[in-house]
């Protein structure tokens, strides 16, 4: 299996590590840290000294409760850090849901779009099928980012989540953007519960039976902490935890703020494999 992106073709037979760079100033776990051009860049490349595959660069927390940002103010967050991040030789993504950051991204020469509204947004689909090769994922969220952790799903969520990435997946297909370049997030933490959180590591097969690479994102979630009883700083040994299940049951990419200890845990995994 193989997702193709805007420069490169990148071979999915191994794990890829997609390291996170928050240029916000309230993201849950890291909000801040990163918030200038210059942080935000040498965060990038420590993430890449420390073995990540890929880049996603966020200016806009999705955490929930966190209050939208303008179109203005995210592109003057995320523009200055990707026109120097597309010289790293590597594939950046750009974590938004805005049709106007994309195309601006896009136009400045990035990979991917990770979006946790699947492309759900005002001109949105129609920016990435206007391309001839990023690549996107398309990641389910059960409401939105305000109201998500107080308005949570109901039942299993299994079901509905599948059958929401299968309806969106073929939509943009539909609109000419080939099965080769999308990949499928379940949204851990979007709307769900803790229960079904896990319920949806436990099934992962019946996501991956929609064809599609699947990217998942536990790193220093509320679910880590509910089971762990750990404060978000302390989820590091669960969240690698985490990451390493989810490969062992098909995950082909896995979005992490702790890429060091997250690589060493899966050249591990890898060598109980041989």
């Amino acid at each position: 299996m193989f997702w193709q992106t805007t420069r490169f073709r990148l071979d999915l037979s191994q794990p890829l590590v997609m390291g996170i760079v928050n240029v916000t100033p309230d993201s849950f776990s890291d909000g801040g840290q990163h918030a200038s051009t210059r942080e935000a860049l040498t965060h990038c490349e420590q993430l890449l000294k420390e073995g990540a595959h890929i880049l996603d660069i966020g200016g806009e927390s999705t955490r929930p409760g966190a209050a939208a940002v303008t179109l203005e103010d995210e592109l003057a967050r995320v523009l200055p850090v990707v026109r120097e991040a597309v010289r790293l030789n590597v594939p950046i993504s750009i974590d938004t849901y805005k049709a106007g950051v994309m195309q601006a991204v896009l136009d400045a020469g990035v990979d991917i779009i990770n979006d946790v509204w699947a492309l759900r947004q005002a001109g949105a689909q129609q920016a990435v099928a206007a391309h001839t090769s990023c690549g996107v994922c398309l990641m389910h969220m059960h409401g939105e980012p305000q109201t998500m952790q107080t308005l949570t799903m109901q039942g299993s969520s299994i079901r509905p989540v599948v059958e929401f990435l299968n309806e969106h997946t073929q939509a943009l297909q539909a609109l000419g953007v080939s099965q080769n370049r999308i990949a499928i997030d379940p949204g851990v933490g979007f709307g769900k519960t803790v229960a079904q959180n896990f319920e949806l590591l436990v099934h992962q097969d019946q996501l991956l039976g929609l064809g599609y690479p699947l990217l998942v994102g536990w790193s220093r979630k509320s679910s880590i902490g509910a089971v762990s009883g750990c404060e978000a700083g302390e989820r590091m040994v669960p969240s690698v935890a985490a990451a390493v299940l989810a490969i062992e049951r098909g995950a082909r990419l896995v979005r992490v703020h702790d890429v060091a200890p997250t690589v060493q845990a899966i050249k591990v995994w890898q060598a109980a494999r041989v």
